[in-house]
């Protein structure tokens, strides 16, 4: 009889021992357990008893109500969404690719999923239930004898293991640890697709770096054409023509460096956005910024929502938490006396752990001024390219004019034609810069990610 009952016993050690492993995972629908009458039979902070109400909706449900109501009304109007050809990527486009495609992204979302599908009542009811189970076995092992056995102490083992976990969970740690989680991994999916939409930007630059080098290359190489017919008139030396031949084969190498750079980072770019790897991938044009969303900076109001945001504020906040709690538990510990070393330590700590949060919190500070600066003063470069660019453009229609009547070679056209293609590589390269920095600003307000 004994030997059966040890045996038993034994099976129930492990079988608990399973369902506290797997009580993190249990299932909705599982028939919620019988309420039995002990100190674990208390609900969670966070799931307040539920009064019968027979004729009028919960404000639970009311308020479930009005949200399906509203998404049903966004799902009636959604917003269209054009897909990218093959082999073509447009910025609009970039972060729903991004999200859809990118194996991290999707990695973090499974984990963000994993979390959000927690139900709270249905684990705190497993947990309680199977407290109780164990308790039971345990006093049953007792009361034959068998409270010293080894299976006895893999009982007090689960036990602990899962009464930590229910206190946790009832006392809301456990959920505050899971959104704390969540945020963290929300946080590192707006980097990648912030990271995206710079390597965007990086590959545009690089690009019209690479029309400049080609507009330098046909410069240089009229030049050359005519100092190789002055070559052959014997007006320069065949050093200077050398010097001019060196200057093309060196800049000629620059572009194909460019070319080779521009390909990799392409690569990268399709790798993220789950395209074909190629490095031929075609971007398209950066969106404008407008006068409207340049006023809509409020530089005070944008700071304080871009440092509520900001998870790495959090983190130095909350280490500066626990560094204040461990100075006041010390302090109690040893009667707050002040001379005992201990108790000077942990407030040294305390005070070390207050200037690093000061100190994060003015560098994210002076970074989100900074920026803001800085959209400000790419806005006035890109006003002075654009009159440049005008002025340019009437020396232009100067030079036509001369031309056709005679009074301008071909050469000097050409050039004042450069001139007016280099004013608009200015401009297009402002627009570029003026938009980075803005979209920075925007991720940094929104979302608190500082690049």
């Amino acid at each position: 009889m004994k030997r059966q009952l040890t045996a038993l016993l034994v099976a129930m050690a492990v079988a608990l021992s399973l369902l506290g492993v797997s009580a993190l995972a249990a299932d909705s629908s599982d028939p919620a357990p019988e309420a039995v009458e002990t100190e674990t039979n208390q609900q969670p902070d966070t799931s307040p008893a539920k009064e019968e109400v027979p004729e009028e909706s919960s404000p639970e449900e009311q308020t479930a109500g009005e949200e399906a109501s509203e998404e049903s009304e966004e799902e009636e109007t959604p917003e269209e969404y054009i897909p990218d050809p093959v082999g073509y990527i447009s910025f609009e486009n970039l972060e729903r690719r991004l999200r859809e495609n990118n194996l991290t992204l999707l990695a973090l979302e499974e984990n963000v999923q994993a979390i959000e599908v927690i139900d709270y009542d249905v684990m705190y009811e497993t947990l309680r239930q199977n407290l109780n189970n164990i308790a039971s076995a345990q006093w049953t092992m007792i009361l034959y004898g068998m409270g010293e056995t080894p299976e006895a102490k893999a009982l007090e083992q689960s036990y602990d293991a899962l009464r930590e976990t229910f206190d946790a969970l009832k006392e809301g740690e456990l959920q505050k640890d899971n959104e704390d989680a969540l945020w963290q991994l929300r946080s590192a999916q707006n980097q990648i697709v912030m990271a995206g939409e710079s390597l965007y930007v990086a590959i545009m630059e690089m690009e019209q770096n690479a029309r400049s080098l080609e507009r330098s290359l046909a410069a240089l190489d009229r030049s050359l054409e005519e100092l190789e017919l002055r070559y052959e008139l014997g007006q320069i030396s065949s050093q200077t023509l050398k010097q001019t031949q060196a200057s093309r084969t060196s800049l000629l190498s620059s572009k194909q460096t460019l070319d080779s750079n521009i390909k990799n980072y392409k690569m990268q770019l399709e790798l993220m956005s789950g395209g074909e790897l190629k490095g031929t991938i075609e971007l398209g044009e950066l969106p404008k910024v407008t006068n409207e969303q340049l006023a809509s900076m409020k530089l005070e109001e944008d700071l304080a929502a871009a440092k509520e945001a900001s998870y790495n504020l959090y983190v130095a906040e909350q280490e500066l938490d626990e560094a204040q709690d461990n100075a006041k538990g010390q302090a109690s510990l040893y009667g707050y006396r002040e001379e005992r070393y201990e108790v000077q330590s942990a407030n040294h700590q305390w005070q070390a752990a207050q200037y690093n949060y000061d100190a994060t919190v003015q560098n994210f500070e002076i970074s989100f001024r900074t920026l803001y600066l800085q959209v400000k003063d790419f806005k006035q470069v890109l006003d002075a390219a654009k009159t440049a660019l005008a002025v340019e453009q009437d020396n232009y229609a100067v030079a036509q004019l001369k031309y056709e009547q005679g009074n301008l070679s071909k050469n000097d056209l050409l050039e004042a034609e450069d001139k007016v293609k280099e004013a608009q590589e200015t401009v297009d390269g402002a627009e570029n810069d003026l938009f980075s920095a803005y979209n920075t600003y925007r991720w940094a307000a929104d979302y608190g990610i500082l690049n």
